[in-house]
């Protein structure tokens, strides 16, 4: 099998932190969510993956490289426009040829892996298999009914009244019969090839399409909040260690992973937690749920249930910072004396709430 990675979109609703970056490369507990998904194709055994690439595809060339470091070997695949993830299948058809493949979406952190699922189709004779799991608000995806025994009886993109609360997760596998639904299709009122119209096409011409309901946890990494709640899953889940250096004035727990050069100085963190390879957290305190990227500094300040990227500095903040995605090269200071201010510089589409 092959491995297909969709890394196009431009993540708006994730700006200003991919303004200017792709959001498959936003770190999740301090290792981009991307590396996650090849990591996760990777351990099911699979080491030929192409990756489907749009405006952002000279970072994600520049960041995943041949795929050297994880032993698989990496194709870009260049999509002129987000014209649907049907679409990506499409233009991928020269790469994958006909070879069973999975397709996973570049952004999405589910637990538990896939490797049980590839070896389940691919022992199979089953033309697809999708991967399904119950939402809460299930008009906001791609959304399968299912008949009374459990088989595939229709899929909706996004539908105004949704017909269950079972959602695709944005893991697929399929065999070469999905060039044919594809090509069969017609773009949706979006503009896309939809992949619900496909894997339709696929169950109305009688080919195998199997359900899996996958009961752990799944999250798409497309909002700001998602982002912080993938973080927090993966960070409760992480096998934590201390590499950098801790001084006898701090106080580090069991679950806080240190990571190599960084610095704990007169400091309380506590996990789940993960400061970042030469970060420098000073005088400072770190609660649960927080990612400090490489590079940053904090200093005199508190902080938790956050996200920081990387080569930012957080010093002398006199209120504790909550529930925050801070990007890159980002300094936020304050000035004691007066005028008193908190000094900031953001960029376009910034919030920012201050007591």
């Amino acid at each position: 099998m092959k491995g297909l990675i969709l890394s196009g979109g431009k993540g708006t609703r994730l700006y200003p932190i991919t303004f200017n970056r792709a959001k498959q490369l936003v770190p999740v507990a301090n290792k981009p969510v991307l590396f996650r998904v090849i990591e996760a194709i990777k351990e099911a055994g699979i080491d030929e993956i192409g990756i489907v690439i749009g405006d952002t595809g000279a970072e994600i060339r520049e960041a995943v490289g041949n795929g050297k470091r994880w032993d698989v070997k990496i194709t870009y695949i260049p999509q002129e426009a987000p014209l649907g993830l049907a679409h990506a299948v499409k233009i991928s058809q020269e790469f994958l040829g006909d070879d069973r493949f999975v397709m996973f979406l570049g952004d999405n952190v589910i637990q538990g892996g896939i490797s049980s699922l590839i070896r389940q189709f691919a022992s199979s004779d089953w033309n697809s298999q999708v991967v399904l799991t119950a939402v809460d608000q299930p008009q906001h995806y791609g959304v399968a009914e299912l008949d009374n025994e459990g088989r595939i009886k229709q899929l909706v993109e996004k539908p105004r009244n949704p017909v269950s609360n079972l959602a695709l997760v944005g893991i697929y596998m399929f065999d070469p019969n999905v060039f044919r639904a594809v090509n069969a299709i017609k773009p949706s009122w979006r503009g896309e090839l939809e992949i619900t119209d496909a894997i339709q096409w696929l169950v109305e011409n009688g080919y195998a399409v199997h359900p899996y309901i996958h009961r752990g946890w799944w999250i798409d990494t497309g909002k700001p909040i998602d982002m912080l709640e993938a973080n927090n899953r993966v960070l409760a889940e992480l096998a934590h260690h201390v590499e950098g250096y801790v001084d006898r004035d701090s106080k580090v727990d069991h679950l806080v992973t240190v990571e190599r050069g960084a610095e704990i100085i007169n400091s309380v963190i506590r996990g789940p937690a993960i400061i970042g390879e030469d970060a420098r957290i000073i005088n400072s305190y770190v609660g649960p749920f927080t990612s400090i990227f490489h590079h940053t500094v904090v200093e005199e300040s508190e902080i938790e249930h956050s996200i920081v990227l990387d080569h930012s500095r957080i010093v002398g903040i006199p209120s504790r910072i909550e529930d925050s995605i801070i990007g890159r090269d980002v300094e936020i200071t304050y000035s004691p004396i007066k005028p008193k201010a908190y000094k900031m510089t953001l960029g376009d589409h910034s919030k920012v709430g201050l007591l």
